[in-house]
């Protein structure tokens, strides 16, 4: 569980021929054990550093009520174990239990697309009709981070206020790298691809069925792949050692408890060109624990978010 957040009170120095860009991100702010309401974070609790250099948070807004506009996709690996059926119950509680107002719709990786089974909708009916017990054919998705760049490039809305968060069902390993690489190519640009279009990403860990993927090689490194990827974007990785779980229930109670408290930041950063960049957030309050994505886009100051 990871994440950090920054500001700078006054207006960030640029260097030469470097001009101020915008982006925003999502963070996460757990309250602590022994408080259950949400934590109040401010401009003034927060330090960014952009790139390795100071930059300015713009804006801290609690996304609750009206300024929340919810959007969440389940994506599930089609070639995982058919037994991920038995996990059925506690994905429709999850996705019947979002807030009223958020859209949601599952997605399965299918041959390197996230193949959605609905568009993003308030109708829970529409989405859980679309559960499916998976094929079980090892590297049916082909790359979970092929699909997940996908999804991110196809995002189903063009609402600019949306949060976008993703839970990805897989065991994560890469069937068009299928051999550990802390630079796997396609994950790498599965995060590229995720921090332009402002994605959130959890993962849940469940093993195949193949001779490769029953290793535990394969598992030590399709964890690590998606722990990448939720570390880069400001989610989570849940996983319960090589196996797999009993129950994703306490996974998406997490996940849920999450989603209750989280703020989108503005980000004013100096960069010679738009793009994705390094970041780095420090809360300073101490009023919970932080969790923020380690990357982020910075377009020009009119228009601080990617094209969709």
């Amino acid at each position: 569980m990871a994440v950090g957040a920054a500001l700078v009170l006054a207006p960030a120095s640029f260097a030469q021929n470097e001009g101020p860009a915008r982006g925003r991100a999502v963070i996460t702010v757990m309250p602590q054990p022994d408080n259950q309401t949400a934590a109040n974070v401010s401009q003034q609790d927060l330090q960014v550093k952009v790139n390795g250099k100071d930059a300015a948070i713009t804006n801290v807004m609690p996304l609750r009520n009206n300024n929340d506009h919810l959007e969440v996709v389940v994506m599930l690996d089609s070639g995982a174990r058919t037994s991920m059926a038995t996990q059925f119950p506690d994905i429709r509680n999850f996705i019947n239990g979002l807030p009223q107002g958020a859209k949601a719709s599952l997605a399965y990786m299918e041959y390197g697309t996230a193949h959605l089974v609905s568009p993003l909708t308030t109708d829970r009916n529409a989405v859980l009709n679309g559960l499916k017990i998976p094929s079980g054919t090892p590297g049916q998705n082909a790359s979970a981070y092929i699909c997940l760049s996908d999804l991110a490039k196809h995002w189903p809305s063009n609402d600019p206020a949306a949060r976008r968060i993703v839970v990805m069902i897989s065991n994560g390993v890469d069937y068009y790298d299928p051999h550990f690489d802390m630079q796997d190519p396609y994950m790498e640009a599965a995060i590229t691809d995720s921090i332009r279009a402002n994605l959130v990403v959890y993962s849940i860990y469940w093993q195949n069925r193949g001779r490769f993927d029953a290793t535990n090689y394969a598992s030590f490194s399709g964890q690590n792949l998606l722990q990448q990827v939720t570390e880069a974007t400001g989610g989570y990785s849940y996983w319960q050692g090589t196996g797999n779980p009993v129950s994703f229930q306490p996974y998406f109670k997490d996940i849920d408890k999450r989603l209750q408290n989280q703020f989108e930041i503005g980000v004013s950063a100096p960069v010679s060109k738009p793009g994705v960049g390094s970041m780095k957030v420090k809360l300073n309050n101490g009023s919970g624990k932080l969790d923020a994505p380690q990357q982020v886009y910075l377009g020009h100051a009119n228009n601080p978010g990617p094209a969709m």
